[in-house]
């Protein structure tokens, strides 16, 4: 039993939801009575949820979306926090719940095959997967996500966007085609997406990491994993304990720098943070980009 005062979920599904229109004011309803915060995105290929509210509420409206058959079996990732880490309530309609510009792929018509936390922890204690081929692990998320922390020796193409992912890695398939591929972003559906595509191009053994980062924080903690998992909430990044990020003290200004001013290119720790570095132009847009995340 958790004493915190809000359940964060995330989730997503992909499936034909053709009526993301109609649904769109329900939804907004349902979370509105529920005083629920966080963003819904409602697209043709499914569903992609990130909300925060008290137990009971939150487990009226998981109740309330899966009475929808093509959401019965929605799955959901919990993190738990004091404070509600959302200050709105979105619902959005969306052309892809995750942004890849291949309209093409439908993980519905048949899934990239996944890997459990526990099968990929063994795997990676060992150094090869089941058949004995060397394992990478690659990494789907944008740049200043990674930087926060990723799995040790992962592949990390420097993407700024997703929709940068599918040109990048077709270059590269020849390159790993003799190692096992685990794709791994933070809940899953970025890695589920780039695992089928992959799979489109010609990598002959790709696996998505199941449930992506935060389960395997949940299930088998942060063996293999440097630093921590990125959240786009106010939390800023979760351990792998699923305990949010700390704030820490600038030994230059001694001024309280918060997890999100950490990610800034103002802060370097023992020698600067973004309350006391020299300004420039560059480092101002800078900052400013990283506070409107």
């Amino acid at each position: 039993m958790h004493s915190t005062s809000f359940v964060n979920i995330a989730a997503y599904k992909f499936i034909s939801f053709d009526d993301t229109a109609e649904k769109r004011p329900e939804f907004i309803a349902k979370c509105t009575q529920l005083s629920l915060k966080g963003t819904v995105l409602l697209s043709p290929e499914g569903i992609n949820l990130f909300l925060a509210g008290t137990r009971a509420d939150i487990d009226n409206f998981l109740a309330w979306v899966r009475a929808d058959a093509r959401f019965a079996d929605l799955e959901v990732k919990e993190s738990y926090s004091e404070d509600q880490p959302f200050k709105y309530m979105l619902v959005k309609l969306k052309r892809e719940i995750i942004t890849m510009k291949h309209p093409l792929i439908k993980p519905e018509l048949g899934r990239a095959p996944s890997v459990g936390a526990s099968t990929l922890k063994r795997w990676l204690d060992q150094g090869h997967d089941d058949s004995g081929k060397p394992v990478v692990m690659m990494d789907t998320r944008n740049a200043f996500e990674v930087d926060v922390g990723t799995f040790d020796d992962t592949i990390d193409y420097r993407i700024e966007k997703f929709s940068e992912f599918p040109d990048i890695v077709a270059k590269n398939k020849d390159a790993l085609n003799d190692k096992t591929i685990v794709t791994f972003c933070t809940g899953g559906i970025r890695c589920e997406k780039a695992a089928i595509y992959m799979k489109d191009v010609g990598y002959n053994s790709v696996y998505q990491l199941d449930g992506g980062i935060l389960k395997y924080f949940e299930e088998v903690g942060g063996d293999h994993y440097t630093g921590d998992c990125f959240v786009f909430d106010h939390r800023t990044a979760l351990n792998p304990r699923l305990e949010p990020a700390l704030a820490t003290t600038c030994a230059a200004c001694n001024a309280t720098v918060s997890p999100r001013e950490q990610l800034s290119p103002l802060f370097s720790a023992g020698k600067s943070c973004p309350h006391c570095a020299p300004s420039s132009s560059e480092n101002s847009q800078a900052a400013a980009s990283l506070h409107s995340l």
